[in-house]
């Protein structure tokens, strides 16, 4: 089995991210990278998976320029996990499943008890580790998971259990379920879980610049960090250093992703596009625009790819 973690360090991942971390995005950052990278796809269920959904099978598409690539599957049933992520390994070949135990999503974690649920049933979470080891999918399993429900200290417990069961590695959110995505990642939390397990664990929460992904790993001894939100509309993160982005690079990216983008969803894929705009011209990255919120509204409206163009080479100056 080749596994993707081992001998790997200051390992840079793109984490997985509903409607946005779908195979052009991958593209994009695995084509700015730098660093050693994998990149996580959006999580699929794993009934939907077993039920022979068009869609969600569809979602585990990838290019072969993605490598390596991880799925992720989330459920709450260790039989019907294996079946998924057997049926994914057998169609597609990724390089890795990572099984989500971290989503505090109330659709997730409450109404199916899965993601962040399977931190307060350790029992179940311990089961579809080892049940997925034991079928044995040619691939490293990993979990996604955070440093508890309810109290930061719940990961001390466990972490230990996942790595017992079998997991090749683990990536940790600095949060609780309670949490979501509010207050601050405890960092030096994570790091107590690296001195007490030997697997592969990776941070996450809170890494937004290269100046942040030194100070995590640092923090906490990582083998590598994990980026969700910091890597939206900015996949130069995955680059070394701080990167300065010129104006004609953020347009000749933008415009690599949108063409991408309707390769894989036809010519109304450019509508769903917008959401990745959105992120590409947030905040002060952009120079030398007379009027951002003007671009911003006229980006919001697109509907060809032509349009796209016209707007970035006549409003942005470069």
């Amino acid at each position: 089995m080749h596994n993707i973690w081992r001998g790997k360090k200051n390992l840079t991942a793109l984490a997985p991210m509903a409607d946005y971390t779908d195979s052009p995005f991958c593209r994009i950052c695995r084509e700015i990278a730098s660093k050693p990278f994998i990149a996580f796809r959006e999580m699929v269920s794993s009934e939907a998976i077993i039920r022979g959904n068009e869609k969600t099978f569809k979602m585990c598409e990838f290019n072969k320029i993605e490598r390596p690539i991880v799925i992720q599957i989330f459920g709450a049933e260790p039989k019907n996990i294996a079946e998924a992520a057997n049926a994914i390994c057998e169609k597609y070949k990724p390089d890795g499943i990572d099984i989500n135990m971290g989503c505090p999503v109330p659709k997730i974690s409450g109404k199916v008890l899965a993601g962040a649920a399977l931190m307060k049933n350790h029992n179940k979470a311990v089961e579809i580790v080892r049940i997925l080891k034991k079928i044995n999918l040619g691939v490293p399993v990993s979990v996604k998971t955070r440093l508890g429900w309810s109290k930061e200290d719940e990961i001390l417990t466990f972490a230990p259990k996942l790595e017992e069961a079998g997991a090749d590695a683990i990536t940790i959110h600095g949060r609780t379920k309670i949490q979501g995505y509010a207050g601050q990642a405890n960092w030096k939390m994570i790091g107590e879980v690296k001195k007490i397990i030997s697997i592969p664990v990776i941070a996450n929460g809170d890494i937004k610049s290269a100046e942040d992904i030194k100070k995590c790993l640092e923090i906490t001894g990582a083998d590598g960090v994990m980026i969700g939100r910091g890597a939206l509309g900015n996949p130069w993160i995955f680059k070394n250093d701080e990167y300065e982005i010129t104006n004609q690079e953020l347009i000749n990216t933008v415009l690599r992703h949108a063409r991408l983008h309707l390769e894989r969803y036809g010519e109304r894929g450019i509508v769903t596009f917008r959401k990745h705009l959105a992120w590409y011209f947030k905040g002060d990255r952009i120079v030398g625009i007379k009027n951002v919120k003007k671009l911003k509204a006229e980006l919001m409206k697109i509907n060809l790819l032509e349009e796209l163009k016209k707007i970035l080479q006549t409003q942005i100056s470069v």
